[in-house]
């Protein structure tokens, strides 16, 4: 028999539908259970998807931020990079903390996104217009202040073009990131839970993000850094010949030979200034200055190579000269010539100065890959200069002197470790532009005397003197002081620390040094972040400002052990000469 099919009721009828039972069914009609679906991640496009409302006001207030001055100016390539990462930092904040929001309370609605957005498109531009506008003045007077031209009317597109190139390339790899977090996700969901799921496929897209930037990225600068300096060191610069003199080393009779000098210790021992050249400036018959120095290939290890300067020295005659200097260099083995030339002129010529260089790398792969290179390079050197020098009857012995510029002022203090050690190891040290991580200098620093600042400290305690302007040294008074640091106001090597990431820095507080701009302003994360960036062209800047002191230093030896009858006009006229 047909079985017939009752519809259920409709119309006005429906009120009792659910009244009427339901046709009951037997075992064998009732349909086996199905298991639910897998709950999987949402597709969502990722690529193509729009801006973070929170994440476009947020990377909106950091551009704009990202134009306030700091301590250097900027090019116009390195303004127009700073801005696009400090936006896509912003944009990363501010996406964050939206996501974040709407986990813990219930989204907006779409009619106030839509008037979001019309607020930032309305008030955006005008933003960026002005900061533009702020900025290239701000960049203006810096380059003013510092002595450099002022910067040309189109580098403001350029800077806007490159800025909006860099920000689109850091959001396209973060969405990638995020589309390979999806992907890995996905694979994982097969196995494990979706909570476990997201979170393996966040570690992995970490690891291997890691990995990349490691092994492919640093790994890979390292060592073309590496390859290329090692180039370089087996070069001579322009200009540089092997010396005649007997005094030099490299030259005839040396116990070091040309070639094993690498390119910065040939500059070094053939910079010297002549004989008629030193007697012109010091009205009197000059003396042909001794300069000896030890490459990485003079010798196998560091005490090796400092036992060859001591008996390179003891060939020479470096002894007995009035003054022995030793100069620990940076990175790559570089002695800035017109250091020891100012030393030369002052004591016209009766002088010997020594270095040896430590590695061929450039100061910042240096200190980054291992600082103790430097250190132990630095105490090889000066102790076993020492050691001669204190052999000798005290009436017999020269005036002896150190000098450490950048990292070399690091192995310095390193290797006497506290203040009293550095003041009694030698009858005078010049120690410019410190960097951030030498201990004596920030210990001097934070024990300064109350109401000093943190950029020209005072120390009663030793006889150390700090100066952020050279000219000061030229005025003291009182006993003469035998340490001297040289620090630039607008040094970033010398005020980068990671405490700007979140603390107002001292020298930004208070009473500020003459150099840094009253415009400029701490702003957490960011400020951090731009002295990071003024750290890569310190050195393309005037003397007395950034990283760079040359001529400067003439004033510091005049401070620390000055020639008989030597004035402050002869300051002045050697620095003239030098950076003539």
């Amino acid at each position: 028999m047909r079985r017939q099919v009752v519809a259920p009721p409709t119309g006005w009828l429906a009120p009792i539908r659910g009244r009427i039972p339901a046709p009951r069914r037997s075992p064998e009609q009732t349909p086996p259970p199905t298991a639910a679906p897998p709950i999987s991640p949402p597709r969502r496009r990722i690529l193509r998807s729009g801006l973070s409302l929170t994440g476009a006001g947020f990377a909106a207030g950091f551009y704009c931020l990202s134009f306030t001055p700091s301590l250097l100016p900027r090019a116009w390539l390195l303004q127009g990079v700073v801005a696009g990462i400090t936006a896509a930092m912003g944009y990363a904040l501010g996406a964050a903390l939206g996501a974040l929001a709407r986990r813990l309370r219930r989204p907006l609605t779409p009619r106030t996104v839509r008037i979001a957005w019309s607020v930032l498109f309305a008030v955006v531009p005008l933003l960026v217009v002005v900061s533009l506008w702020l900025g290239t003045r701000w960049q203006r007077d810096l380059r003013i202040q510092l002595g450099m031209p002022p910067p040309e009317e189109h580098d403001v597109s350029r800077t806007v073009g490159v800025s909006l190139l860099t920000f689109g390339l850091l959001l396209l790899i973060s969405r990638l990131l995020r589309l390979a977090t999806h992907a890995f996700a996905r694979l994982f969901l097969r196995v494990i839970p979706v909570p476990a799921a997201w979170c393996a496929g966040v570690l992995a897209v970490a690891l291997l993000s890691y990995s990349v930037v490691d092994v492919l990225l640093v790994g890979q600068m390292f060592a073309m850094a590496d390859r290329t300096a090692a180039v370089v060191n087996n070069g001579t610069g322009n200009g540089v010949r092997r010396p005649d003199s007997a005094l030099r080393s490299g030259g005839p009779r040396s116990l070091v030979s040309w070639d094993s000098l690498g390119r910065q210790g040939r500059s070094f021992v053939a910079g010297a200034p002549t004989g008629e050249q030193l007697t012109a400036f010091a009205g009197r018959t000059a003396l042909e200055p001794v300069r000896v120095y030890a490459g990485l290939a003079s010798a196998r290890t560091l005490e090796e190579r400092a036992a060859l300067v001591v008996r390179e020295m003891d060939r020479t005659g470096a002894f007995d000269r009035a003054v022995v200097a030793v100069f620990t260099p940076t990175g790559t083995g570089w002695v800035d010539n017109k250091v020891p030339r100012s030393l030369e002129y002052m004591f016209a010529g009766d002088t010997a100065l020594v270095s040896m260089q430590y590695s061929y790398l450039p100061s910042f792969f240096a200190f980054v890959g291992d600082r103790s290179e430097v250190a132990d390079a630095a105490e090889a050197l000066i102790g076993a200069v020492r050691a001669r020098w204190a052999a000798m009857p005290v009436t017999d012995r020269p005036r002896l002197l150190l000098f450490g510029e950048s990292l070399g002022t690091y192995g310095m203090e390193k290797t006497f470790g506290t203040p009293e050690g550095l003041v009694e190891g030698a009858d005078g040290a010049l120690l410019v532009g410190p960097t951030f991580a030498n201990p004596t200098h920030r210990l001097l620093t934070e024990t300064r005397a109350e109401g000093s600042p943190v950029w020209d400290p005072d120390y009663p305690g030793l006889p150390v003197e700090f100066a952020d302007d050279a000219a000061e040294l030229r005025t003291l008074t009182g006993a003469r002081p035998k340490v001297v640091y040289l620090q630039n106001a607008t040094d970033p090597v010398v005020w980068w620390s990671w405490d700007l990431l979140w603390k107002q820095p001292e020298w930004l507080s208070g009473r500020r040094a003459p150099d840094v701009t009253p415009d400029m302003h701490w702003y957490p994360g960011i400020t951090f972040w731009q002295i990071s960036c003024d750290m890569v062209f310190s050195n393309k800047v005037p003397t007395g400002h950034g990283h760079v002191y040359k001529s400067e230093t003439v004033d510091g030896w005049a401070a620390i052990a000055p020639p008989p009858g030597w004035t402050t006009a002869d300051s002045l006229r050697l620095r003239a000469l030098l950076d003539g």
